[in-house]
């Protein structure tokens, strides 16, 4: 295996089975998810997007398919907490070591609390960020949730 990044060197050394793909990342594109399956010709629900957020002030992982909105109101109460919101993007680069585009939820700097939306994990495959931009892993749902300890959560409004 060649390099690799910080996400792939994550999922190999913790025997997570995966296949990586690589697109045309369009840094113009407003939605990064939704543009990254189309141009994998996947649908929308088995690329999933990964979003830092703040409950109660204290830094969350949460993964959904890239064409749901996140439920501020469910992620706090899934972490316990009382309100939340989205991380600002200069915090979410520092924290996960990615630039916000290339945002993989495996081999972040700091390993982050993680939820993952419970329907997610109907798909047979899913497709995560492999830590840069236009880089996707491909892999089980459960093996993404088991490797990432990841709470089985309602997360979408």
């Amino acid at each position: 295996m060649s390099k690799g990044t910080p996400a792939t060197l994550w999922l190999a050394n913790n025997g997570v089975a995966f296949e990586t793909r690589r697109y045309d990342y369009d840094p113009d594109s407003p939605r990064v998810g939704l543009q990254a399956a189309e141009a994998l010709g996947e649908p929308p629900s088995r690329v999933l997007k990964t979003l830092l957020a703040l409950v109660d002030g204290k830094p969350v992982c949460v993964i959904l398919q890239s064409d749901r909105e996140l439920s501020m109101k469910k992620v706090a109460a899934t972490f316990g907490g009382k309100s939340a919101s989205m991380m600002p993007v200069p915090d979410a680069e520092r924290i996960s070591g990615y630039k916000v585009g290339g945002v993989s939820p495996f081999g972040q700097r700091k390993r982050l609390p993680t939820a993952i939306e419970r329907s997610a994990l109907t798909e047979p495959y899913v497709y995560l960020n492999g830590g840069q931009r236009g880089l996707q892993a491909r892999l089980s749902p459960e093996d993404a949730r088991k490797a990432l300890a990841a709470i089985a959560a309602d997360l979408v409004a």
